[in-house]
């Protein structure tokens, strides 16, 4: 007995001696990890992305030359990468009162007002959600030591909205001048000083000059008078993947060639933010909408083009980051013929009330200001959802479109009553009607009724001389979950709204794509 006793002692002993041994290993590895961790920036500020992409206003050097000591390149994109970090986490601060960050980019000095004014704006509930657009740097002077340097920034565009608990009190945007002081302290550009100077230039709305332009309530290209019958288009194999590994351009050119000899002229396409690479647009990507804009051309066909499809954040922080993409899309086809307009969102009042009305339309109105200055020679348009939300904006852009899937006998009152109130464009964006009977739809409607329906439409556009695009050409055999949801009823409504089923027949609606 005493021996079996003995024998478990032991066992107990080693087992304690191993357990005590494994913890002591994991708390060595834990402090290890932890101060390897605690020398890397990206933790210490606690971003969840580099500053690249989450943070990416213009930046445009004015004038770098010192005449003290010349300033080195890697210096200079050092400066400018710690200099729009100081920027951004104070962004942070004021909105979320999360002071990371702000000892890495402000001396002690510095950091003082701004913790002062978070503890302040967060006694009262005020949160800020701020972003500059763009920044035009000078240096004023490099010291001999290479540690101090000072900039002037003019022409700061600031965009703010203010909140006092969810509620939005005010937004406003304004340009000024700053200039700032900062010191090399632990390999890490800090501001000492930074001083604001109030400037009154402000931005001005151009109208489009160049390959189309609005007279009225006319549409000229070329300076001719253009009437739009279009279409909005996916080639059917590809539905919203227009641009994946399926792209072929000979397909592309058949459904254009198609369009065409129906007697359609244009075609309105969609670029989805995501898949073209969000901030940093994928060269391949521009590469397919170049041979898709140079077919349409070539086919004689104009292009309403579609951006920001599946985008839906619109918060301040994201701006520099949509401005970014619209910049490399823009300004890659700001001249090419085929282009009618940009279409800045589909359907973005259906984001008002998961968004917040007012951030949808701050977004739209700067991302229009923006893609004025990348493009002067084609024309702006957003597509509403709905009629009664066309009016929105009307003066900020070329083009009023709306989409319409209500009864078709309220049609004209709707229309009449918009033009009644609008003095620009107005383009029916969006139209059609589902011939989706079966299973799903027992009591839906068949093709005759889709022809008529159509039928109907073309009499009324004929009549009045409305601008038209119809949705769409094709049946599609599958439609993603995130274009109408999961529910099986209504992926089955969207497959059948084509004038051309999904074996490749022509419906008795083709004969009425357009009036001749």
């Amino acid at each position: 007995m005493r021996s079996r006793n003995k024998k478990i002692y032991r066992i107990l002993i080693i087992t304690s001696f191993i357990g005590v041994i494994t913890l002591l290993l994991f708390g060595i590895s834990q402090v290890l990890s932890y101060l390897n961790t605690g020398a890397d920036r990206a933790s210490m500020l606690h971003l969840p992305l580099v500053q690249e992409e989450v943070y990416l206003p213009k930046v445009i050097w004015k004038d770098t030359i010192n005449p003290g000591r010349p300033i080195e390149d890697q210096t200079l994109k050092n400066i400018q990468k710690d200099y729009l970090n100081a920027w951004y986490v104070r962004q942070i601060a004021y909105q979320n009162y999360d002071a990371s960050g702000i000892k890495d980019y402000y001396t002690e000095s510095a950091q003082l007002p701004i913790f002062q004014n978070i503890e302040v704006n967060k006694e009262k509930e005020i949160s800020i959600h701020s972003t500059t657009t763009n920044h035009n740097i000078s240096v004023d002077f490099y010291s001999a030591d290479g540690q101090l340097v000072v900039l002037t920034d003019k022409g700061v565009k600031e965009h703010q909205h203010v909140y006092q608990g969810e509620k939005l009190i005010f937004q406003t945007e304004f340009t000024s001048d700053y200039q700032t002081l900062l010191l090399l302290e632990d390999g890490f550009w800090r501001i000492r000083h930074i001083i604001k100077e109030a400037n009154a230039s402000n931005e001005t709305v151009s109208t489009p000059l160049g390959i189309a332009k609005v007279v009225g309530d006319k549409i000229y290209v070329a300076d001719q008078e253009y009437q739009v019958k279009g279409i909005n288009y996916y080639p059917q194999k590809t539905p919203w993947a227009m641009y994946g590994d399926g792209f072929d351009i000979e397909v592309i050119s058949q459904d254009f060639d198609i369009l065409k000899k129906a007697g359609l002229n244009t075609v309105r396409i969609f670029i989805p933010y995501e898949d073209f690479g969000k901030a940093r647009v994928q060269n391949t990507k521009l590469e397919k909408l170049q041979h898709l804009l140079d077919k349409a051309n070539e086919k004689g066909l104009k292009v309403i083009a579609t951006l920001f499809d599946f985008y839906g954040d619109y918060s301040v922080l994201d701006w520099t980051l949509t401005h970014r993409h619209a910049e490399q899309i823009v300004t890659t086809f700001k001249n090419h013929k085929a282009i009618l307009a940009w279409d800045i969102k589909n359907e973005p009042n259906l984001d008002f009330e998961s968004r917040g009305e007012e951030n949808v339309l701050a977004w739209l109105k700067e991302m229009i200001i923006q893609i004025r200055k990348f493009d002067p020679n084609h024309l702006i348009t957003i597509g509403w959802s709905d009629i009664k939300s066309a009016i929105l904006l009307e003066n900020n852009v070329d083009i009023v479109s709306f989409h319409y899937y209500m009864e078709i006998d309220d049609f004209e009152e709707h229309y009449l009553s918009l033009k009644s109130r609008c003095t620009k464009p107005i383009v029916l964006q969006e139209f059609g009607l589902s011939s989706n009977q079966g299973f799903w739809a027992p009591f839906g409607v068949s093709e005759k009724k889709q022809a008529k329906y159509h039928q109907q439409f073309q009499e009324i556009f004929r009549g009045r001389d409305i601008h038209f695009l119809s949705w769409t050409l094709y049946d599609f055999e599958e439609v993603p979950g995130e274009v109408v949801g999961s529910l099986p009823w209504r992926k089955h409504k969207q497959k059948h709204f084509g004038f051309i089923d999904s074996q490749g027949n022509k419906k008795p609606a083709f004969e009425f794509m357009t009036y001749h």
